[in-house]
């Protein structure tokens, strides 16, 4: 199909061209695609990447493979605006808060999902170390955003809920730490260098460089967003910020993922400022849309399915296979012990591990980091099960989620659950059932807004608006109201 859109392809004579209707048609496709998921109620991600499949070279080969290449830098940037957006939930008031008990059950959590699938991958299916030890590594991050989803959905609430949204916060920070070192044992590995504790301890020493690095563009970012900076400003400067960061970090060879999220946690504190967050996740869906896209286009279906796909004498498909339900087995049985093990509720502790098995976004950026790190046939191989398995993750997490919530007790379908009214008159006198009933009913309409609008949007639109009014073309006589710089 791609020939009939680029004629010339693939000596296309105009690059241009093809580029810009390559990435329209990822954006348009992917949003076309969400129509469709939306009504089996699944996550934008799995349109995304079902997308990026379909269009790839194994479906209706839609997009060439130079522009596939030429969009390498997307995953630093995707995963640079994730991080950065987790870093708002790091406020040193809500860490003191809730202790070391969400800390010890994430941790628990995410190390119990990748010892297994370690000791799945090279212990007793003989693969090589740098695939085991970096497939272990991403077994530990989770997706939260479908479990967040679910949440405002049923407006569930509780200590479950609390526990549940605290450690998907901490669960990135524990896989990024788990992915760096992995990452270098892998490369150290393949160089033929002697293992040694300096494996561990160099990819350690260098993320709490870049850590300390993200703290210092936290302050700078700090410096430069003073109150009286104009919003949309305030967009361009922490957009070339983070571009700078991940440039940096690219010149150095390591994940700018820890310095990101260690930014924002920077900027957070010192200014408890959230509108900046707000306007950032606002302004990320389009550039997110293009990773999963291209990220599902990267993915080798023809080395899952065929006999050829393997690593070493194991085919892909068994190996993904026993990753997706090793990692379920490991996300529960550690959300278990570490419930179990700070003294949490019998509900907490049982179903809390039925919200943690979604997997996409950090994981499929870290996927794609790997493969560009360890190159050849392991890489394609890392990046093609983490792919198919966020596919299946992102199918049954929702579900999951819900049960979860729905056992744990957190929400409720009855409506005397939903919204408490008082059942007496001014009186005394108890009111009727339906006197009940239509007082519960009026409370439902009134909490909810006539045109109701994200957070997020709300932000981005006052940025806007502020813009429009400072612009000369709407105020020629501006006096009194000169762009703020």
């Amino acid at each position: 199909m791609v020939k009939y859109l680029y004629p010339d392809y693939p000596d296309a004579s105009s690059p241009v061209a093809m580029i810009i209707i390559s990435i329209s048609l990822m954006l348009f496709l992917g949003f076309l695609m969400t129509r469709l998921t939306k009504k089996l109620r699944l996550p934008n991600v799995t349109a995304y990447i079902v997308t990026g499949i379909l269009i790839g070279p194994f479906c209706l080969n839609m997009i060439p493979d130079r522009v596939v290449t030429g969009m390498d830098f997307l995953p630093d940037i995707a995963l640079a605006f994730i991080a950065f957006s987790t870093g708002e939930f790091f406020r040193l008031s809500t860490l003191k808060k809730n202790g070391l008990k969400v800390v010890v059950i994430t941790v628990l959590e995410a190390l119990t999902a990748s010892v297994l699938v370690f000791i799945l991958t090279y212990f007793i299916l003989g693969l090589n170390l740098p695939f085991s030890i970096v497939l272990a590594a991403l077994a530990s991050a989770t997706a939260p955003a479908s479990t967040v989803m679910t949440i405002r959905q049923t407006k569930a609430k509780g200590d479950f809920v609390e526990t549940l949204l605290q450690v998907v916060a901490l669960d990135d920070i524990v896989g990024l730490v788990a992915y760096s070192i992995a990452i270098s044992v892998a490369v150290s590995s393949i160089s033929g260098k002697a293992f040694s504790a300096m494996s561990i301890v160099k990819p350690i020493l260098v993320n709490i460089g870049i850590m300390a690095l993200g703290g210092l563009f936290g302050f700078f970012l700090k410096a430069l967003l003073f109150q009286k900076r104009s919003k949309d400003n305030r967009l361009i400067i922490s957009i070339a910020l983070i571009f700078a960061f991940c440039g940096v970090c690219a010149m150095l060879d390591v994940s700018p993922l820890l310095g990101c999220m260690s930014m924002s946690t920077v900027y957070v504190n010192l200014t408890d400022d959230d509108k900046l967050f707000k306007q950032l996740n606002y302004f990320s869906p389009p550039l997110l849309l293009l990773f999963f896209v291209r990220s599902g286009v990267s993915f080798d279906l023809d080395s899952l399915v065929h006999a050829s796909g393997a690593v070493g004498a194991t085919p892909l498909l068994v190996i993904g296979v026993l990753y997706f339900v090793v990692r379920i087995v490991g996300k529960y049985a550690g959300a278990f012990v570490g419930c179990a093990a700070v003294g949490k509720d019998k509900k907490v502790r049982d179903y809390l591990g039925l919200a943690l098995i979604p997997q996409a976004g950090v994981a499929i950026g870290l996927a794609a980091l790997g493969a560009r790190t360890l190159g050849g046939e392991t890489g394609n191989a890392l990046q093609t099960i983490i792919l198919a398995s966020s596919v299946l993750y992102e199918l049954i997490g929702p579900a999951c989620g819900k049960l979860s919530l729905y056992l744990s007790g957190s929400y409720s379908k009855k409506i005397e659950d939903i919204v408490e009214v008082k059942e007496t008159d001014e009186n005394g006198v108890p009111k009727t059932s339906l006197e009940l009933l239509i007082e519960r009913i009026q409370a439902i309409q009134e909490e909810i807004p006539e045109h109701a609008i994200s957070e997020e949007e709300a932000a981005f639109t006052s940025a806007a608006e502020e813009y429009d009014m400072m612009s000369p073309i709407r105020t020629p006589n501006r006096r009194g109201l000169r762009h703020r710089f």
